[in-house]
């Protein structure tokens, strides 16, 4: 993997409980593990201090050009410029890995975004999402962020065209004993 040693932000890296949440959608409780649903805005619940880090799905081609991509690019920089700062565009090897940038919100709190890279390609064409990817990244995520509320949206079955049949469990698995939030847009 080629890393772009030019970076030298330390707040850039490569490598739930949600209370007074009025659009709390419902609670899922398998074996060890508890999982939250709810229906709003994933940048907006970190924002407000619900969620201590969110995920989201990316490709190994530096587009963040749709969805929470999108937004998080236009809200956070930070994000795009650690995504950047990864490998080299196109780098097939970043698959189940992630980057990540620490950031503040409006309100001065940081909280952490995680670039995680679940596809390869984007765009038409697909599914693009890679479920091998999808266990690896989130088993990554998992031994290295216990402890923390961790939100995502439904990654990989978006934009990506993945199953959530088969995605959920594989996060589910992975983040066992975590508490982790699936935040769908409404």
């Amino acid at each position: 993997m080629k890393l772009n040693k030019n970076i030298k932000d330390s707040n850039l890296h490569i490598g739930s409980l949600l209370p007074n949440v009025d659009s709390y959608n419902g609670e899922e409780r398998h074996g060890c593990y508890r999982k939250n649903i709810i229906i709003g805005n994933l940048i907006d619940l970190v924002e407000q201090g619900h969620l201590d880090i969110i995920i989201h799905g990316c490709n190994c081609f530096h587009v963040m050009g749709a969805g929470v991509a999108k937004e998080i690019k236009a809200r956070y920089p930070r994000a795009y410029k650690a995504d950047c700062g990864f490998t080299c565009k196109g780098d097939i090897t970043k698959l189940g890995h992630y980057s990540w940038a620490i950031v503040s919100a409006p309100d001065g709190h940081t909280f952490t975004i995680i670039n995680a890279y679940t596809q390869f390609k984007y765009g038409v064409g697909g599914p693009h999402v890679d479920y091998s990817a999808i266990k690896l990244v989130f088993e990554a995520i998992a031994s290295q962020y216990t402890g923390k509320r961790i939100g995502y949206p439904l990654i990989g079955a978006g934009f990506g065209g993945g199953d959530w049949n088969i995605i959920q469990p594989i996060i589910n698995t992975a983040l066992q004993g975590m508490a982790h939030t699936l935040v769908t847009f409404k």
